[in-house]
């Protein structure tokens, strides 16, 4: 999809005059806003406990096991947070004045689908592909814009996709994301063989989470330095489930600590003693 080019484009000509920009387009944009600001102030309240839903059906396994299980209460936001909510859904409404700007076709926005029992809703289709709008960090826009999103894709955002895409019966579905920091635009169109077949996923899922034992970890863990030290991914540094999840570590200790300057690292294995601080209360 060469939407991108074209946006670019459109834009490129601000250096010679004013923008061909219909009243329509920025009626419809002034409305999006409207409804935007409307939605983030009033947002629905989540259903009490666990339960599959789109935006988690691409996390791994084990980490939804545990989810499930713990049922864990939801935590009151920070409000820094709720600005950082605001913003991503303005940008997205940027992202789509400038789609609908550049000459392409903006439809099914917010359309329910259903998979499986499991329901959700798409951003939209642009030219009748099923698009999802992302707003990302540098770090996390170099994924999409490299193409190895399939590398490291915590959130599940691929498997998402695929659900809108199958659900829609639909080929060729892509993220359309803009870079926060610099303002960049790129277009990601993973592989085939990277999307899941999200019928069988799904089924899968529901099956694992229904195991009396957590699933096979997410991921291994790293040897840290030549040493022999073992730690958990990066990944797992931020799940709340790493102490219970990890717990044989460490011949059957569990994790244990130790404060660097880049942070907590926590080790599943330690053969040679770091020479920082053990920290014993996580």
């Amino acid at each position: 999809m060469n939407i991108v080019e074209n946006i670019y484009t459109k834009l490129d000509g601000l250096n010679d005059g004013p923008l061909d920009l219909s009243d329509e387009i920025i009626d419809k944009f002034g409305e999006d806003i409207k409804a935007a600001i409307k939605s983030w102030a009033q947002p629905q309240k989540r259903k009490e406990g666990f339960y599959l839903r789109m935006s988690n059906i691409g996390k791994p396994s084990r980490q939804l096991w545990f989810d499930k299980k713990n049922q864990l209460t939801a935590k009151r936001l920070e409000p820094s947070l709720f600005i950082k909510f605001l913003y991503g859904h303005l940008l997205e409404e940027v992202l789509l004045l400038l789609v609908r700007m550049s000459g392409h076709k903006v439809s099914d926005e917010q359309k329910e689908v259903d998979i499986e029992g499991i329901k959700g809703h798409m951003d939209c289709k642009i030219d009748g592909k099923v698009v999802d709008i992302k707003s990302a960090s540098g770090f996390s826009f170099s994924k999409f814009r490299q193409g190895i999103l399939r590398e490291d894709d915590p959130f599940g955002y691929i498997a998402q996709l695929a659900a809108y895409e199958e659900a829609e019966g639909t080929a060729n579905s892509g993220f359309l994301v803009i870079n926060k920091e610099t303002g960049e635009l790129c277009f990601h169109e993973p592989e085939d063989l990277d999307k899941p077949n999200m019928s069988q996923h799904i089924k899968d899922l529901k099956h694992k989470l229904d195991l009396s034992k957590p699933p096979e970890l997410c991921y291994p863990p790293v040897a840290e330095g030549k040493s022999g030290n073992m730690r958990i991914a990066k990944n797992c540094a931020y799940c709340s489930h790493k102490k219970e999840c990890h717990k044989d570590s460490n011949n059957g200790k569990g994790l244990r600590a130790f404060r660097y300057a880049k942070g907590l690292v926590y080790f599943t294995k330690v053969r040679v003693q770091p020479k920082v601080d053990e920290i014993h209360e996580w």
